[in-house]
This record gives C-alpha cells, structure tokens and sequence, in this order.
C-alpha cells in the first residue's frame, strides 16, 4: 500500500478513485503514567510514556486505513491526514484519513 501527504504519487497515475477512507483509535492514560507525567511537569522535558501512547495509536490508525483502503480494492492512499481530538478527560482520538485510489506505474 502506497501512503502519501500528497494530490499525487510520484511516478504514478491515479487511474481509479475510490472515495474517502479513514482509520481512527481511542486511548487513553493511566493512572500510572499520569502519575509520572504529573513528576515530569515538576521538572519539565518530554513525557515519554504520552508520546509513546500517541505513536502507537497514530500507528493503529494509519493500519486501520490502510485495511479500509484495502477493503475498497485500492492499492494507494492520496493526501494521507492525521487528527487528534479528545473525547474525555485523558482521553484522545487519533483519525488517519485520506482518499483511496488505484494507481498505476507512469509509463516513459
């Protein structure tokens, strides 16, 4: 599966589009990493714990994508966004989202 940010894949014709697909996660902290996370505040820098949390469910979002791209028999995915919203109080939702479509190899 092809993933880019961009109208286009280089190299390629877009010779099918399939319409809009998405793939989106929900997470939420604990009450040990909030703990930590609450020390950190004391002493600044990065929390960790919270970017591994986000990494992880930006990644389970971009593979439910992709299984949606699939499921429309699309081998690509065009203008490839990421969104983030809380949902609750130490809750957030990660969306992957963008267009499905069929490409092609260019021919020179």
């Amino acid at each position: 599966m092809i993933l880019v940010n961009t109208e286009e894949v280089p190299g390629h014709r877009v010779v099918r589009c399939m319409g809009l697909v998405r793939g989106n996660t929900i997470r939420c902290t604990n009450v040990v990493r909030d703990w930590f996370a609450g020390l950190k505040q004391i002493v600044g820098g990065e929390i960790v714990s919270y970017t591994q949390l986000i990494s992880e469910a930006r990644e389970e979002a971009l593979g439910r994508l992709v299984q949606a791209a699939q499921s429309v028999g699309a081998n690509a995915v065009v203008n490839v966004r990421f969104t983030t919203s809380s949902v609750m109080t130490n809750a957030c939702e990660i969306l992957a989202y963008g267009t499905a479509v069929f490409v092609e190899p260019q021919q020179a």
